[in-house]
């Protein structure tokens, strides 16, 4: 690749400082921008944003490249956090990091980019991107490390967007990550990877979300219709739950000794109507159990459907795929019927088609 100006994203995060490091290595002329994308809990001891810029400047200083920071702020309220939480008041369970992406990342982050004369982008994340001459195409490629791939969360990304993004550490495995950051010495060369939604951090889930969505109590049913206690308000459960009920050593009504009455508990229906929630008891209860699922809000990779056929799917991030059989796919919704049933298919969580190691792109869960 002839010498470029690329603009990298830098979180303050290791992932992101290698590739500003790599990136540098080839030659390139690289800039690097801090994205600010959530600032009502600044001062609080739940946010790191302060301590990431640090780091991320940091980083910067070290590799003698220029830093930005940037407040995306606005952008990410109006994309992000406001259909997040119509989601969870419709009752599903939406991932706020793919629309971050799709919204933020590749759209707001890459237009101030292109702004700045950069020609391309870079991130941090593990994935790959390859274009095939015969078709033309850019194609989305799982990371070379299998247990830190995410090319899940960017499934919802176009061509325009690929063809101007490089992702230079999902060619490597984080281990390779760490060594080459310890050996040059980046001052956040062991700090821990974040985990969770990029707002919430590491606060309790169900605090944060008490201070947007109205409670509605009701009642906790078990399979046989008993009733077994009472629910906090719908949106603040998702399916496949096992913490946090308040029904934990709780025996199943009519159950044998012996019979596995003390078998945990788990969310397995969200009746809206009547504002019940449904649990079961044993992980592989059928109620936990799908073979089939429907999508919508579909976004496809090559910007067109993939043709109907054998393919695999993730239902969520931390899975492997799970072979299954694409129908009706459309510009905007898919049918997927698996060879084993499914654990936990959430409404709102997207489920993810791949071919080997290409990802053809998803949609949104409606039903399973």
């Amino acid at each position: 690749m002839t010498k470029q100006r690329i603009v990298v994203g830098l979180s303050g995060g290791v992932d992101s400082a290698v590739t500003a490091y790599l990136l540098k290595k080839q030659g390139h002329e690289v800039i690097g921008i801090f994205m600010k994308n959530w600032e009502d809990d600044d001062d609080s001891e739940y946010c790191s944003s302060n301590i990431d810029f640090v780091d991320a400047a940091a980083v910067a200083d070290v590799l003698g490249i220029e830093i930005e920071h940037v407040n995306f702020a606005a952008d990410y309220k109006d994309r992000v956090f406001s259909e997040f939480l119509r989601e969870y008041q419709a009752g599903r369970t939406p991932n706020p990091d793919i629309l971050c992406n799709a919204e933020i990342k590749f759209k707001a982050f890459l237009d101030h980019a292109m702004r700045l004369g950069a020609e391309r982008i870079a991130t941090g994340h593990y994935a790959r991107v390859q274009y095939d001459p015969k078709s033309g195409l850019h194609e989305l490629l799982k990371g070379r490390d299998a247990s830190k791939d995410q090319s899940y969360f960017l499934h919802r990304l176009n061509q325009a967007q690929l063809s101007k993004s490089l992702f230079p550490v999902g060619e490597l495995h984080k281990t390779e990550v760490r060594r080459i950051a310890d050996e040059i010495h980046l001052p956040n060369a062991k700090k821990k990877d974040s985990t969770g939604i990029c707002f919430i951090g590491e606060r309790p889930f169900r605090e944060f979300l008490n201070r947007y969505i109205s409670k509605e109590p009701g009642p906790i049913k078990n399979d046989k219709g008993h009733t077994i206690g009472q629910h906090v308000g719908l949106s603040f459960y998702t399916l496949g739950q096992r913490q946090g009920l308040g029904i934990g050593g709780l025996k199943a009504k009519g159950a044998q000794r012996g019979s596995g009455n003390h078998a945990p508990w788990f969310v397995a229906r969200k009746d809206l109507e009547s504002n019940i929630l449904w649990v079961v008891q044993g992980h592989d209860h059928p109620w936990l159990l799908s073979q089939t699922l429907l999508a919508q809000d579909a976004s496809w990779v090559s910007g067109t459907p993939p043709n109907a056929g054998d393919t695999a799917a993730k239902t969520r991030y931390r899975q492997s795929d799970a072979i299954c059989n694409i129908e009706s796919p459309a510009n905007n919704s898919f049918l997927l019927t698996f060879t084993d049933a499914q654990w936990a298919v959430t409404p709102g969580q997207s489920a993810v088609i791949y071919r080997g190691e290409v990802c053809l792109g998803g949609g949104v869960i409606l039903s399973n």
